[in-house]
């Protein structure tokens, strides 16, 4: 039983480190390089905020990207836009302009360069944008800051309590052996 809170405790912490970590990182590209979606080691992930990919991709959708040398008509990529993303399939390749329009839409978007295209749309996991939205909030990155040092607390006050314990045993015991000798 002990072995499994110990385990508890370590996942949750490690769970609680990549939230704010990964809050941090993506706060840091976006407010001080501009970058909406940041890609270490060419991968990364957004969450989709509307529907123009309907029915392929919904509102709340959470997608994994990953950047490509090449990209083809019919592919689903990621572009930034000023500061948003735009989540669209290719329609058109044509010298080194890259035209895209949402699924769900009837005009297609402005040409952008390929340079542009921060990567294609390689999984998406229903509803998880949701639960991704809440975790990057300010209150919840608190709120799992003090859950985790609660935790850290309640554990470090059970093994001192524990080590009490033991140091009072050991007491007890000498006091046994001197009151033995005399």
């Amino acid at each position: 039983m002990k072995q499994i809170k110990t385990l508890l405790r370590i996942l949750v912490l490690v769970f609680v480190s990549l939230v704010v970590g990964i809050n941090l990182y993506t706060w840091n590209a976006k407010s001080l390089m501009g970058n909406a979606l940041p890609m270490p080691m060419g991968y990364g992930a957004a969450i989709v905020l509307t529907g123009s990919m309907e029915p392929t991709i919904m509102e709340d959708d959470l997608i994994l990207v990953a950047k490509k040398p090449v990209y083809a008509v019919g592919d689903i990529v990621v572009y930034q836009s000023g500061n948003i993303l735009v989540v669209h399939r290719i329609v058109d390749i044509a010298d080194g302009l890259i035209t895209t329009r949402g699924d769900a839409n009837q005009a297609d978007d402005a040409p952008v360069e390929a340079s542009a295209i921060k990567g294609k749309v390689i999984s998406i996991i229903p509803w998880m944008g949701s639960l991704a939205r809440i975790l990057k909030t300010p209150a919840a990155t608190i709120i799992l800051l003090v859950a985790a040092v609660l935790m850290l607390e309640s554990s470090f006050r059970k093994e001192k309590k524990k080590g009490d314990d033991q140091l009072e045993k050991i007491k007890e015991e000498i006091r046994k052996l001197k009151d033995g000798q005399q």
